[in-house]
């Protein structure tokens, strides 16, 4: 029996005590037997023993609600143990920006951004690496949703969205904010000019949450989320789905260019794509995986893939 070691989870940027999880893997499948052990140290991140490789660090952004966030890339880092015989890490961040930073200072190796945000990352980060993407992220889309009271039907007339309180997900959010945005505007909407200037709900659970409370009228979520939130009967019938929007490019893993050279693992990036892009749901660990991802498994992508949200990000000011 060989040992998989997950080690300690905690939010970056935070002074909470990061918890300590240790997983093992039976024979030689990738079957997980998860066990959650005692709290760990609470030094900061960046206080890694000197000369020590460490666990590779992954990390996300923060654009579901943190239990979610915790249940998938904690198995993912299992996953990812097992296969690769690697410690492997999950960090949580506290928002966009800090994923991107920590990413661009090495304290997170690799991480599941967002279109926008993994532009963000790679073009501060010289060296990061594109790594894949899931199926569904090669045609995403999001999903504009109004609270019943509006009195709106489903319809593909966004101008109908202009005089309605509105909020985008996170300002940085892909999904949430750039390509609605963007769509907003090739309708004839200004994207910043809803009543009272439009809100950041912060993820988009939270702007469901919103939406349903009629603290705004309307918002923008990812299709995805929708989608999932929708089949587990999560989604709260004051909240109706108004439009969907063209598809685009989106979330990416993005492979800081320390990581190889400081885990002594020359061919990282190929072993992590293989890794990712071997994913089959006919393997039940694989297809827990895939599941909480929502895809059906996982492409190789590059950096090309980005181009219109990177045009985009710094037509609208938020890609320098």
């Amino acid at each position: 029996m060989s040992t998989r070691r997950v080690a300690r989870s905690g939010v970056l940027g935070t002074a909470l005590p990061p918890l300590s999880r240790r997983s093992l893997l039976a024979g030689a499948g990738v079957a997980l037997a998860a066990a959650v052990t005692g709290c760990g140290r609470t030094s900061p991140v960046s206080a890694t023993a000197s000369g020590s490789a460490g666990p590779l660090r992954i990390g996300a952004i923060p654009d579901q609600d943190p239990e979610v966030l915790q249940r998938l890339y904690g198995t993912v880092a299992d996953s990812v143990s097992a296969a690769l015989d690697l410690d492997v890490e999950y960090r949580p961040v506290t928002d966009y920006g800090a994923a991107v930073s920590l990413f661009r200072t090495g304290d997170l190796d690799l991480v599941w951004f967002g279109g926008l945000t993994g532009v963000q990352a790679r073009l501060q980060t010289p060296g990061a690496e594109p790594l894949a993407q899931r199926d569904i992220d090669e045609r995403f889309t999001s999903v504009f949703v109004v609270n019943a009271g509006t009195g709106l039907p489903p319809s593909d007339d966004l101008s109908a969205l202009a005089p309605l309180r509105f909020t985008y997900g996170s300002e940085t959010s892909t999904s949430g904010r750039l390509m609605p945005a963007y769509f907003l505007r090739e309708a004839g909407v200004d994207p910043q000019g809803f009543p009272g200037g439009p809100g950041f709900s912060g993820s988009h659970d939270a702007t469901l949450a919103l939406v349903a409370s009629n603290s705004y009228q309307a918002g923008v979520l990812n299709k995805q989320v929708w989608t999932s939130r929708s089949a587990e009967g999560a989604v709260d019938p004051a909240v109706v789905l108004y439009a969907e929007t063209p598809t685009y490019h989106d979330y990416h893993w993005l492979l800081g260019p320390r990581a190889a050279e400081r885990l002594g693992v020359d061919d990282l990036g190929d072993r992590l794509i293989g890794y990712f892009t071997g994913l089959s749901a006919d393997d039940p660990a694989d297809a827990e995986v895939l599941e909480l991802f929502g895809a059906g498994g996982f492409v190789s992508t590059e950096a090309s893939n980005y181009d219109q949200i990177e045009e985009i990000g710094r037509d609208l000011g938020l890609v320098s």
